[in-house]
């Protein structure tokens, strides 16, 4: 566990820019230098920020698609590349730990990713989500367990899951199970009404609850403007506003301030670490408070890949090199030798 008896942790519920990859980052920058500047340790941004959430996807049927994909993979972050540089450079400048949520493109394929940037600088995670969202699966492919672990940062032990990963307890149970102090979770935000900031708080308070730990949650933030850029029919456009619930929780469950759910802005709250074994000392679901004998979760955590290269072949004698009565193949002689004890029992 964290030495640091209290982290400031910082929520930032902004907009991208939805013309360039670039834009969005500046904002990131300019978010992150703001929110160091209030004391903030950790600095957490919304899913998929860099370049921005694929709204569109949601809100056009796939046929009309194309289009916005293919510019979604030429602004996609590539890791490394400049802009997880620049990224990182912040995070070693203003000594922040910084989550941030990434359209990734790995050659042919673009992934919902979250990249873990160390306070030195250093990427500390990439993981990828291991099941995109209805229409989001016409968006990205999807990621393996390898992502689904907690990493040492200066703030703690940190975990992260985007948007409806937290409707799977196997990968949060996952998380749990490695002893996350903080967990970071991130969602598109200005999507599908009210009813989806109820059920983001609904789920990131249980978390916490049952994970014994703190949660940091982003959402994402659209203008009007930028909303009838993505779509100019009314009823469609409602599709895009409402769903944001920036906020941090602590371990009991409890919002440590009043949660964002219109506008940009950061939330920036303190966190109590003891409260962590307060908690735990109740109710520890991975520890006093589980049946291991009963119940437990088994992770393949390899990275899955479409290609594995074949072990060389165990090299074999060359026969022409051997004495004569030695000359027969390898496998012969031991059927030979077997041969030899069968018969030397039967006589």
């Amino acid at each position: 566990m964290t030495a640091k008896t209290s982290i400031r942790a910082a929520a930032v519920q902004i907009a991208p820019d939805l013309a360039s990859r670039e834009g969005t980052v500046d904002k990131v920058l300019a978010a992150i230098a703001e929110a160091a500047g209030k004391g903030a340790d950790l600095v957490v941004f919304p899913e998929t920020f860099v370049p921005w959430y694929p709204y569109f996807s949601f809100v056009l049927p796939p046929v009309l698609t194309g289009r916005e994909h293919l510019r979604l993979y030429e602004h996609a972050v590539t890791v490394p590349s400049p802009a997880t540089d620049a990224v990182a450079g912040a995070a070693r400048r203003h000594g922040v730990v910084v989550v941030l949520g990434v359209n990734e493109r790995d050659h042919g394929t673009l992934y919902n990713t979250q990249l873990v940037f160390d306070a030195d600088g250093s990427l500390k995670l990439r993981r990828r989500k291991i099941t995109p969202t209805f229409h989001e699966r016409m968006i990205w492919g999807q990621g393996d367990g390898s992502g689904l672990r907690v990493v040492d940062t200066a703030v703690g032990r940190l975990g992260a899951l985007a948007c409806w990963e937290h409707y799977n307890p196997l990968a949060r149970y996952a998380l749990m199970a490695q002893h996350e102090e903080i967990h970071v979770a991130q969602f598109p935000g200005s999507l599908v009404g009210p009813i989806f900031a109820e059920q983001i708080e609904v789920t990131i308070r249980h978390h916490a609850l049952e994970s014994g730990c703190f949660v940091v949650n982003a959402t994402g933030w659209l203008t009007e403007s930028q909303i009838a850029s993505i779509t100019p029919d009314e009823g469609l456009q409602r599709g895009l506003r409402g769903g944001c619930m920036t906020a941090i929780v602590s371990p009991e469950g409890r919002h440590l301030v009043p949660p964002l759910t219109e506008g940009e802005g950061i939330l920036v709250a303190d966190l109590d670490m003891s409260l962590i074994l307060k908690r735990k000392r109740m109710m520890d679901s991975v520890g006093h408070y589980a049946r291991p004998e009963l119940l437990h979760l088994v992770l393949d955590g390899r990275a899955a890949g479409p290609m594995e290269f074949a072990r060389e072949p165990a090299a074999q004698p060359d026969l022409r090199s051997l004495p004569d009565g030695e000359r027969s193949d390898p496998a012969d002689r031991a059927a030979d030798q077997r041969i030899a004890v069968v018969r030397s029992a039967a006589g």
